[in-house]
């Protein structure tokens, strides 16, 4: 019998290239990695950004368990009942109560119950919540239901990721940030008590910026003027890190970034 439990999260994914990409090879990824449970940022999975229902059911279906999102996730307003009625999209918890959608889920996997947060960060982005008061609160919520909870912060600034981390690290297994497209090379487990790492990249082309063609990226930031960010071609990569929790004391035992391209 199994006395640990790995969960791949996965950057976020750039593009219905990225999502082929998962299609093709991310239930072989499962398959090698002996992982129970995959959870993927989704935001900006559909063309020409944001996520829909079309690129959130490919998605599911490439292998992936639960989606998170973040401050492009009410890109596409036929996305807003999908968000209410699929227990496994979420929402930044942060935002307002009256936004579509939810930000906390509990999935059941080989018998445990997995908590998983998703919240918006506040500095350089557009105004939320506190997320420290929406995590707690989730928490509360949901004490008594779950076995350990996983936590994706989709934020710009480094130290908020950490602060957050830091501050639920008794409370959280897994925490990861999301948002920069850039992984960071500080997976680790804080205090002994929390798998982290402050971005994990993206699921996207390696020839581009942030997944994204690099002439349209250049254009706007040397002339100020509008750009049109198209998804670029060529390889996949996709940026994660594999979280390895122990299943007597729900504690971290294990966290790894992993970087994969080509075809399996």
């Amino acid at each position: 019998m199994k006395n640990t439990f790995k969960i791949l999260a996965l950057g976020d994914i750039v593009g219905p290239r990225a999502v082929e990409y998962l299609s093709k090879n991310l239930w072989k990824i499962r398959k090698k990695y002996s992982l129970d449970m995959v959870v993927a940022n989704g935001e900006n999975s559909a063309e020409p950004n944001g996520i829909d229902k079309t690129s959130a059911k490919a998605i599911f279906d490439s292998g992936v368990d639960v989606i998170t999102t973040g401050n492009h996730v009410f890109r596409k307003a036929s996305v807003f009942t999908y968000l209410d009625d699929e227990d496994f999209v979420l929402r930044p918890l942060n935002f307002p109560t009256e936004c579509p959608g939810h930000g906390d889920s509990i999935i059941k996997i080989n018998g445990y119950k997995i908590l998983v947060l998703n919240v918006l960060g506040q500095a350089y982005l557009d105004t939320a919540s506190s997320p420290f008061e929406a995590i707690e609160k989730a928490l509360q919520k949901n004490e008594g239901e779950y076995d350990f909870c996983v936590l994706d912060i989709h934020a710009e600034a480094t130290g908020e990721k950490k602060a957050i981390a830091y501050n639920f690290a008794d409370k959280i297994a897994f925490a990861f940030g999301t948002h920069t497209h850039v992984q960071t090379n500080d997976a680790t487990i804080l205090d002994g008590k929390c798998a982290y790492i402050t971005d994990l990249g993206m699921c996207g082309s390696v020839d581009s910026i942030l997944g994204v063609k690099k002439e349209a990226v250049i254009y706007k930031l040397k002339t100020k003027m509008l750009s049109k960010f198209d998804f670029a071609e060529g390889q996949i990569e996709i940026n994660g890190v594999i979280a390895e929790i122990d299943l007597n004391t729900f504690k971290p035992v294990g966290c790894e970034i992993i970087k994969i391209k080509g075809e399996l």
